[in-house]
């Protein structure tokens, strides 16, 4: 979207903005029309108001925490892009799985499946998540993806990744994955709560995970998931089953999206205390790192309180160096701003400050709405102006403000002098907790919608903004 913005009487445009002095005579794009305009805060910045969270400085020890692990990178899976000894343990492990299948190896280890095999009335291969390992004639691209994961996550030695698949095999046969998605009941527990969802794609064109905690924090639901033994296996099968169904939206291919983004929210987490919840989670860790290699290319926790410290500690012993260097944390604070560097704003829930929204009408996919992003400085206020030269047209709006804490009021102005301005919404503080904001105006006159972002803050604020106008 281009922006016209004035600064303390300074006017400065958008060269491929249309001259000032044409007039407007349609709204069907708001790109060429939105003003922002600059402004001095009416007092000095309040410090007291708008001070920094006391815990700061440990923010600081999480920021140093997260650049290290943001520069983590996944890898290349195409064959040009491997090194010597990473081709030949590729090569290596296709032929130890192949002799595997030859000479009737217990790769499922199950009577059952042994005598299959023996009469011939299963074909003679490996197949996971509906990719032919072996004979790797079949989808030789899928199954070196595949085959790559498990590698990696055993760095290249290919006789520990061979005995990883065997053992995911065997999990898959007597847990009865395949066939996971058909238990309907599963999705009637947890999934209702909201703990775990998958919503847009990463800038990478990965899917985005959410895992949030805070659907058991309240006792009743906390002892419905974790009450009993029986309750536990069932929250831990659900979440595989949540795996599986993110599985197929992954395309194993070189240079597609063969992974996952995870969102880890931990606000109103039952807590490190919950002695059933250290167990369900070091479980539910050790399942997924065993049979779901290299599918999740980021965890970024979110929320992030102290006594998650402890926490990771304790189950810090049972990740790999491999997957603790994937992980990124962030206080409340700086959840929209963290999550923003690897998930466009138009892909994240607006529950975390973004403009996602479920089932939106207004914004669809379609739209190609451009989003724009301002700038508050310390002490300012930033108007954005948006034209409606015509009568009977309907204006709506997103916007949310990194961090928040700034004071915000919506009016429209009609351009005849003569006419009262009208206020949408009323002057009110926001806090860094707010959601986005969602609003609109039906115009019965000429005139522009301004919207007023005040930052009495000694910092900085980034505001994102996108509009579009409807006639009638």
């Amino acid at each position: 979207m281009t922006v016209e913005v004035q600064s303390n009487g300074t006017h400065i445009a958008d060269p491929l903005a249309a001259p000032k002095e044409e007039p407007v005579e349609a709204v069907d794009d708001l790109t060429e029309l939105v003003k922002v305009e600059t402004v001095a805060a009416a007092a000095e910045p309040n410090n007291a108001d708008h001070r920094e969270p006391e815990d700061d400085k440990e923010h600081t020890t999480l920021g140093s925490i997260m650049e290290k692990s943001s520069s983590f990178k996944e890898e290349s899976y195409f064959l040009t892009d491997l090194k010597d000894h990473e081709k030949k343990a590729l090569m290596d492990l296709k032929s130890m799985l192949e002799d595997a299948v030859a000479n009737n190896d217990k790769l499922y280890d199950t009577e059952e499946e042994e005598e299959n095999m023996k009469e011939g009335t299963r074909e003679r291969g490996i197949s996971l998540w509906g990719v032919t390992l072996v004979p790797t004639t079949k989808s030789p691209e899928s199954a070196n993806v595949l085959l790559l994961k498990f590698l990696r996550a055993r760095e290249f030695k290919e006789r520990e990744a061979f005995d990883m698949i065997r053992n995911t095999l065997r999990w898959r046969k007597e847990c009865k994955v395949d066939s996971i998605l058909e238990e309907s009941s599963l999705g009637a527990g947890p999934c209702k709560s909201g703990a775990c969802f998958v919503a847009g794609r990463d800038r990478e064109g990965r899917p985005v995970c959410y895992n949030v905690f805070g659907a058991f924090g309240d006792a009743e639901s906390y002892r419905k998931a974790f009450g009993t033994e029986e309750r536990r296996k069932e929250l831990l099968r659900w979440r595989v089953r949540v795996m599986e169904e993110g599985i197929r939206e992954l395309e194993f291919r070189p240079g597609a999206a063969a992974s996952f983004v995870q969102v880890i929210d931990l606000k109103n987490s039952p807590g490190v205390s919950k002695k059933e919840l250290r167990i369900a989670t070091r479980e539910a860790v050790q399942l997924l790192q065993d049979n779901y290699p290299e599918f999740v290319a980021k965890n970024i926790f979110i929320n992030v309180p102290f006594w998650f410290y402890a926490f990771s500690a304790l189950i810090s012993p049972f990740l790999t160096l491999r997957t603790r260097s994937k992980f990124v944390f962030a206080r409340p604070w700086r959840v929209t701003e963290t999550l923003l560097k690897y998930i466009p704003a138009e892909n994240i829930p607006v529950s975390y400050g973004g403009l996602k929204r479920e089932g939106d009408v207004e914004f669809s996919g379609g739209d190609d709405v451009a989003i724009t992003e301002l700038v508050v400085k310390a002490g300012s206020t930033e108007n954005v102006e948006i034209p409606l030269p015509q009568a009977e047209t309907t204006l709506v709006w997103d916007l949310t403000v990194l961090g928040w804490e700034v004071n915000y009021k919506e009016e429209f102005v009609p351009f005849d002098e003569g006419s009262y301005t009208i206020v949408i919404q009323k002057p009110k503080k926001i806090g860094y907790q707010e959601e986005t904001i969602r609003n609109s105006y039906k115009n019965s006159e000429p005139g522009k919608v301004v919207l007023a972002i005040e930052n009495s803050s000694y910092k900085k604020k980034r505001v994102l903004f996108r509009c579009k106008a409807n006639n009638c």
